[in-house]
């Protein structure tokens, strides 16, 4: 035997030893629990539906160790039955609206035909802390069950019940996302458009090419401002839009408002929040022309910085006092031209922006502000390039 070979047979033993040491039966005995009951949490994540009771229903009957198990709505319809004896679906809909009314398990004891007299039927509330009975769960057992066995259903319920609220905190977290989107767009300035119509208005009679020119990127600023679909998009096509914004104010303003970019190719397909360059841009000019003479630079960079992508708008207006951020809100700076006020801010602009932003990704990739009276206005952000579960 060679070396070689005398090593693989020594490390397969010791392997072997190990193996019967570590997985003990009571040590398979958790895992197959643990991982039963993730099986069960995948589909529940998705709430309580026909669908993701039919797919959790025989993990859940596995959990419980019951004969067959049952799932219903807050109505007592149910939505999934796993096992034999379906001929007693009727008794558990009865006993599941009981158990919903009273929010208090319900027991069935020999429901049906005679040859299910050694049997008992257990409804099981889904009760979900602060949002009342989502419905109920379901299983059959041989004679009558004693505490644990009644313990263990109530567990699978409650567990069962932890990933429904799970799955409507993540609904309630999409719809405080699109409220918050729908809020962006209520706080695009009025007056920007107001003038923008102005503008492309005076040149309609002097310059008809150049107004029909506006109207088209106005036209495509806010179809897209106003979009529906998606909470994220790409930098590029953020860009894009803030380049239609940046024509119309150039129309405008003319030579007094002066734009940098500087923008790495390699960063364009990075995804972030929908409409979170808008509101930085649009401070941006606002301050950037509050500066000497109503003139104003404004510099727009995204850079590649390894695994993030940095973003930055700055201007080199009026700037506004640090305290202010440290004392208040974001949206102190969100007043038109010159030194911020509080008591001038009714948008919620940058305050939104850094919480979809952390939200999204998490404490590290809030919005980061640098200004001081006389020196302009810096407002960076940091988006990783990817990040699971997040896509255009």
């Amino acid at each position: 035997m060679t070396v070689s070979a005398v090593l693989l047979a020594g490390a397969l033993l010791v392997w072997s030893r190990t193996r019967r040491v570590v997985t003990t039966p009571a040590e398979r005995a958790v895992y197959s629990a643990l991982h039963t009951a993730s099986l069960a949490a995948r589909p529940l994540r998705g709430g309580l539906t026909d669908r993701s009771a039919q797919e959790a229903a025989p993990h859940l009957r596995e959990l419980t160790g019951g004969e067959a198990l049952a799932v219903a709505d807050a109505d007592g319809t149910l939505l999934a039955w796993d096992g034999p004896h379906s001929e007693l679906a009727e008794y558990f809909t009865d006993a599941a609206k009981r158990a919903v009314a009273t929010e208090r398990p319900v027991l069935v004891p020999g429901p049906g035909r005679a040859e299910h007299a050694g049997r008992t039927l257990i409804a099981q509330p889904l009760l979900i802390e602060n949002a009342g009975v989502a419905g109920a769960l379901g299983v059959v057992t041989t004679g009558q069950p004693g505490p644990g066995r009644l313990g263990a259903v109530a567990e699978v319920a409650r567990y069962a019940c932890g990933q429904l609220e799970l799955a409507e905190l993540d609904a309630s977290r999409a719809r405080l996302d699109r409220a918050e989107v729908r809020a962006l767009r209520a706080q695009i300035s009025p007056h920007f458009i107001y003038n923008a119509l102005n503008t492309i208005a005076s040149f309609v009679r002097t310059d008809p090419d150049r107004a029909r020119e506006l109207i088209l990127e106005f036209a495509d600023f806010t179809r897209y401002s106003f979009r529906t679909a998606g909470e994220f998009t790409v930098l590029a096509e953020e860009l894009r839009n803030i380049e239609r914004y940046l024509e119309l104010e150039r129309a405008r303003f003319g030579d007094a408002l002066q734009v940098r970019l500087q923008i790495a190719p390699e960063v364009l397909g990075v995804v972030l929040p929908f409409l979170a360059l808008q509101p930085l841009v649009e401070n941006a000019v606002r301050h950037g022309l509050g500066g000497s003479g109503g003139r104003g630079t404004i510099s727009i960079v995204a850079a590649d910085a390894g695994t993030d992508c940095v973003i930055s708008v700055e201007d080199d207006g009026a700037g506004m006092d640090p305290d202010l951020l440290r004392s208040g809100a974001l949206d102190a700076i969100e007043t038109g031209s010159g030194p911020a006020r509080p008591a001038e801010s009714a948008h919620v602009g940058l305050a939104n922006v850094d919480d979809r932003l952390r939200a999204a990704f998490g404490n590290d990739y809030g919005l980061v502000v640098d200004t001081a009276p006389g020196a302009g206005t810096k407002v960076s952000m940091r988006v990783p390039k990817f990040r699971a579960g997040i896509q255009a």
